[in-house]
């Protein structure tokens, strides 16, 4: 499919024609300069492929800017043409996206069931990759798109943000001091941490799929063949796609594939397991449906070093400390029963800077605070979860295989079908 709007002079040939007025130009592809070259004045160009309310939100974006949008859907594509400037190309396939010589960053703002595909072939295109949570569908998927980025020196970046900045969530206080006690010792080890909605964190338990869709007609504006993907093909209802797609396991993973890794991302750095994963997840919920996400009372995993992370989906306990350690505990507004703690907590040094502005990280050819390698971590302990809840058991996982023990149903979770041609 050709683009849908007219198109410019191509900005190499002119700035190739131009050098003695390039100090005059905003926007400078790092093509046009050499190779990974991008001179540090220069705003970086992206193309958002996915131009919902998430995709959208993110057009102004300091320091970038927008020169293609990408949507299957022509209603969400038009209202974000109304928001960037005139002559901004416009696509339904990212593949030609992906392609563009002007884009610098790819951002994939898709349903989940996307994400790695788009995210591996704009790397392997060339592109540095803002790629919205959760990383990828599966846990298959997300190596397959380390191993992408990594092979093609591309800058990835996974857009959640709570392990370097803002209050996070109902904790409200940033995470560094968090990370900060722990790794002072102060809590003792090994250490327990309870994600539940009396520590700060709601599972948006609304996210649930219908088990009784009827057919509907697909909407003249939108390309549901596209859409679904690699997804197996369903009938179109209006329930499956858009904002509610992620009450059913083709697409997503409910309230744990929504919010799960804005939650569980900065437990796995501030406990220090960038590098690996639980060993086990155990499950207590109802019987899921095959096609739609349902509810679950308690997921637990556990390290091999006895750590643990516990998603209460109860919330029973209104007294439950966020983390619970043999010497003391952390509870929300950094209150703690270690008397004088902050006074205690001065003595130790802070944690190791992260590498947090996005921009600079693609100038500079640095590797973002949350790449793709602590990113697959995460989003790897979001899909064991999920894995186990769609099985209805328990689960043993190693870690370096990163592969479920034992257990061949667990194991074709990793690795799903994908409906041809798609690959990744």
């Amino acid at each position: 499919m050709k683009e849908k709007t007219g198109t410019s002079a191509s900005r190499r040939t002119f700035i190739k024609g131009s050098l003695a007025t390039l100090a005059t130009f905003s926007i400078v592809p790092r093509h046009v300069l050499g190779k990974g070259f991008i001179a540090p004045s220069d705003q970086l160009t992206k193309a958002i492929v996915g131009t919902g309310s998430m995709g959208r939100g993110h057009i102004p974006y300091a320091g970038t800017k927008v020169v293609a949008l990408c949507d299957v859907d022509k209603k969400h594509l038009d209202i974000a043409v109304g928001m960037v400037d005139k002559g901004v190309k416009t696509f339904s396939d990212y593949r030609e996206v992906i392609q563009l010589p002007e884009v610098d960053i790819v951002h994939v703002a898709t349903p989940p069931h996307w994400h790695g595909i788009i995210a591996a072939d704009a790397a392997r295109a060339g592109k540095d990759v803002w790629c919205e949570k959760p990383m990828t569908r599966t846990i298959g998927e997300g190596k397959r798109l380390v191993e992408a980025v990594q092979q093609h020196g591309r800058i990835f970046r996974l857009n959640t943000w709570f392990r370097f900045q803002d209050n996070f969530y109902g904790m409200r206080t940033p995470v560094k001091p968090i990370k900060k006690l722990v790794q002072s010792g102060l809590l003792g080890w090994p250490l327990k941490v309870t994600v539940s909605k009396h520590t700060g964190f709601d599972w948006k338990f609304y996210w649930v799929g219908n088990t009784n869709n009827v057919p509907q007609p697909v909407p003249a504006e939108l390309d549901y063949e596209m859409w679904l993907g690699p997804a197996p093909y369903k009938p179109y209802s209006e329930h499956r796609v858009h904002q509610t797609f992620r009450g059913y396991w083709d697409y997503d993973g409910g309230g744990l594939g929504d919010m799960g890794q804005h939650y569980i991302d900065p437990i796995q750095y501030f406990l220090g397991k960038d590098d690996t994963s639980p060993v086990s997840v155990e499950v207590d919920a109802p019987q899921q449906h095959t096609e739609a996400v349902g509810t679950w009372r308690r997921i637990t995993y556990t390290y091999a070093d006895g750590c643990q992370i516990v998603l209460d989906g109860e919330a029973k306990d209104e007294k439950v400390a966020y983390i619970e350690g043999p010497k003391g505990k952390l509870f929300p507004n950094f209150q703690s029963d270690i008397p004088d703690l902050e006074k205690k907590l001065a003595a130790f040094p802070d944690p190791e800077p992260q590498v947090t502005d996005f921009v600079d990280a693609v100038k500079n050819r640095k590797k973002f605070a949350l790449n793709e390698e602590n990113g697959h971590r995460s989003c790897t302990i979001v899909n064991m979860g999920l894995a186990a809840l769609r099985l209805g058991r328990s689960l043993k996982f190693d870690p370096e295989k990163q592969e479920f023990i034992d257990d061949e149903g667990a194991n074709r979770l990793i690795n799903q079908p994908m409906r041809g041609p798609w690959t990744i």
